[in-house]
């Protein structure tokens, strides 16, 4: 902290060519006898200000501005500490003071024709400028800074030429000037901010706006426009802690209250759907996301935030067809969203649907290759892409990638009852038949057994020999032992 008010009072004291000799007056001979106290709150001040520690310094300054209101080093250095401070528009009073009580002095006058010229206010600018050189014509900040104001002022008529005609470019690039001879002008930062909107460039209109909060006293209007800004970039924590400002100047401010309440709705709404999803309750995430929808269907962040969650809820809850729609209009709407893509290729896995799985996977890759998620998430569906051409067990049951243990038993007990060799009086037919009931008991092996069943829906088969280890895996032929297949099933 200390370190920056150095930086801070160093910019200052270059600017202002008599300081140092001011930190260095013996103040007896301009200070009476009877002023000792005001003496001493000077001197305190003056090594405060060395120092680097401003805000104390100041308070010393102003006992000593009070008790002598007559000289005008007093108030010259404590504008060198508004300056530094930041407090550009407390310094102006102080120089102007100072210049009343002694109008050949000037480092003052050069002092505030510098603010007025940030300020973007060329005409004071101008007067003081000239008033500088007309008493010494060799003083070449003074000659200078009279040019920039002279240009700034041609800008800032170019500048509303061009937005008049609605060319909003060539503002910016005007503008980009002017701000940078008048940074502490507000009006041309919200212009420049209103051109940037226009432009669809909010990030940027936000940069400028921010700093107009501080430059305009009571500035509800940009608190307002900033939150407005954050909301429609999805932003509600941000956009409330705008508005929130806007209300602290006026809590009775009628459209800065109706915003504030729209943002508190809908960030309760989408809070309330996330601590919802974080406790696995997808359903209840579902129907808050839905109100999110309801509530603000106009900024399309949300509409698409809130399908693109609502996709992933009902891929958690295993609804793979009502997923694949709803992710499938989000993608629409968002291209580009790799939680879409996965979140549909998950429901394609579920669907065993594995080519489109592939496929989401492979676009979500291309938009983030250093995603680790995606990058496994395309290589298991892959994996079962390869194995859904050789065995898929949850085929050959005819059931889900969703389905419960109870589910995948009375399968595969209707199945084995249909395929059972016993059935078919034809060697042809046997075969078949017995080929058939093997795929069928294996099925239910793997997808009855919570491990064998992971690793198959992982994109490994625990029954392949070659996926195993060595080689080794867990062959399962239900015909090994003699041929003696015979079966009870209990209904």
């Amino acid at each position: 902290m200390d370190s920056g008010r150095r930086k801070g009072l160093s910019g200052v004291l270059s600017s202002l060519s008599l300081l140092c000799v001011i930190l260095d007056l013996q103040l007896d001979g301009v200070l009476g006898a009877t002023h000792v106290e005001i003496e001493q709150h000077l001197e305190m001040g003056r090594k405060l200000l060395a120092a680097g520690q401003l805000a104390e310094a100041l308070s010393h300054y102003h006992y000593a501005v009070e008790g002598d209101s007559k000289n005008y080093l007093t108030y010259y250095t404590r504008a060198a500490v508004f300056l530094a401070m930041g407090k550009s528009k407390s310094a102006l009073p102080d120089l102007t003071r100072a210049i009343q009580l002694k109008p050949d002095f000037l480092a003052a006058r050069l002092q505030r024709g510098n603010i007025f010229l940030k300020q973007g206010n060329t005409q004071e600018a101008r007067e003081d400028f000239e008033a500088v050189l007309e008493r010494s014509p060799d003083q070449d900040e003074a000659r200078n800074q009279l040019m920039r104001a002279n240009e700034l002022e041609e800008l800032q008529e170019e500048a509303h030429a061009a937005h008049h005609r609605g060319d909003y470019s060539t503002t910016i690039t005007v503008l980009d000037r002017v701000v940078e001879l008048s940074p502490w002008d507000p009006e041309f930062r919200e212009l420049r901010a209103e051109c940037y909107i226009r432009l669809g460039d909010l990030r940027k209109a936000i940069q400028d706006l921010t700093p107009t909060t501080r430059l305009r006293n009571d500035n509800r209007a940009a608190f307002l426009k900033l939150s407005t800004l954050h909301y429609n970039l999805g932003e509600h924590q941000e956009s409330l802690g705008h508005v929130r400002e806007c209300l602290k100047l006026d809590q009775d401010d009628k459209e800065c209250l109706s915003h504030y309440k729209q943002v508190k709705k809908l960030s309760k709404q989408l809070d309330s759907a996330e601590e919802h999803i974080q406790e696995e309750r997808y359903q209840e995430a579902i129907d808050k996301y839905e109100s999110v929808m309801r509530t603000e269907p106009n900024v399309p962040y949300y509409t698409n935030k809130a399908r693109e969650r609502i996709c992933f809820c009902l891929v958690k809850n295993k609804m793979p067809a009502m997923a694949i729609d709803i992710c499938s209009e989000a993608h629409q709407r968002d291209p580009r969203n790799i939680n879409i893509l996965r979140d549909r290729a998950e429901a394609f896995i579920l669907n065993q649907d594995y080519e489109k799985a592939v496929e989401d996977y492979q676009e979500a890759r291309e938009f983030d290759m250093e995603n680790n998620e995606i990058r496994e998430g395309l290589e298991r569906a892959q994996k079962l892409l390869k194995l859904s051409r050789k065995r898929d067990y949850y085929k050959i049951l005819g059931v889900n990638r969703s389905a419960n243990k109870q589910e995948i038993i009375k399968a595969y007990r209707k199945l084995a009852q249909q395929w059972h060799p016993d059935n078919f009086r034809e060697e042809s037919e046997k075969k078949e038949a017995e080929k058939r009931f093997i795929d069928i008991a294996s099925a239910k092996e793997v997808l009855t057994n919570p491990e064998k069943r992971q690793m198959f829906d992982s994109g490994e088969d625990p029954l392949d020999p070659e996926s195993q280890p060595g080689g080794q895996g867990w062959p399962f032929n239900p015909f090994e032992s003699g041929g003696n297949y015979h079966f009870k099933f209990h209904h």
